[in-house]
């Protein structure tokens, strides 16, 4: 009788992957949004936009000059500002609606997520959970600066040949224009961490794109409107979101108005506040 040897069945080596980094949540939350389709054309969309409303701003500025040289109700135009003046704002003239797609964009990106449920997914792989709302944070506000100063950039470079027909070409190298091109980048990051923050809050998209555009846009119109009721009233929208944002991109600072630090400092208080709190919130609620 013969006696067989049964070897021992072998098993696959389990690897080290070294467990959950900053580094790989960084990156699945990057693969996450920049693999969705409709996110990518809606960025591609964002930056379109800016830079024909950066043609289109620049068209309007060479008729006003046109108008203002040659016309006798162009010379009578007391108190407006000289085109000049006007053209170096042309890059980041998109700014506005650039915000409004950023702002709904980064509250879809998040309140999507609890909406499908998918949140359960991102934080039992990261329980924790304030790495993967910071990397999540991180990603869009970059990709965001990308595109807001890469839109003002190539607005700059469309504005050119338009400014040219009337004399009012400017250089990247003038006082404030690389500053004005860098902040709108700077901006639309701010806007994408408030939005987010937002977001996370609310857990809802209606509700945190609603929100998120009434203190970005409403608010900034109402406190307008009312402004004659009281002396406090102009005081208090200078430290809307909104207002700290235009003064970010100003290219000449009005007397007694922010400068681009202080209103660097207003957008980025906002965010600051709204994104402790939804990592407060994120933290203690349940998922």
């Amino acid at each position: 009788m013969s006696s067989t040897t049964v070897s021992a069945p072998t098993h696959p080596s389990v690897r080290n992957f070294g467990g959950v980094t900053f580094g790989r949540v960084l990156k699945s939350e990057w693969i996450k949004i920049t693999t969705v389709p409709s996110t990518v054309i809606l960025l591609a969309i964002t930056a379109v936009i800016m830079v024909g409303l950066a043609a289109l701003s620049a068209w309007s500025t060479t008729v006003l000059a046109e108008m203002m040289a040659n016309t006798p109700e162009g010379v009578d135009m007391a108190g407006t500002p000289e085109p000049a003046s006007i053209a170096g704002t042309v890059p980041g003239s998109g700014l506005i609606f650039g915000q409004l797609l950023v702002a709904s964009l980064a509250v879809v990106l998040i309140a999507s997520e609890w909406g499908t449920g998918m949140i359960r997914s991102t934080m039992v792989a990261v329980p924790t959970r304030i790495p993967a709302l910071v990397a999540k944070n991180l990603v869009f506000a970059v990709i965001a600066f990308i595109v807001g100063a890469g839109s003002a950039f190539l607005g700059y470079l469309v504005a050119q040949p338009i400014l040219a027909t009337q004399d009012l070409t400017f250089s990247l190298t003038d006082d404030g224009i690389l500053l004005h091109i860098i902040n709108t980048g700077s901006v639309l990051a701010l806007v994408a961490i408030l939005a987010m923050s937002i977001g996370t809050l609310l857990r809802n998209t209606a509700g945190g794109v609603v929100t998120s555009i009434g203190l970005l846009m409403v608010l900034p119109i109402l406190l307008l409107i009312f402004s004659s009721i009281a002396d406090w009233i102009p005081d208090a929208g200078r430290f809307l979101p909104s207002s700290g944002g235009e003064q970010m991109v100003a290219i000449d600072i009005m007397p007694d108005a922010f400068n681009q630090w202080q209103g660097a400092l207003v957008l980025g208080g906002w965010a600051l506040v709204l994104f402790i709190a939804s990592l407060f919130v994120t933290k203690a609620r349940d998922i």
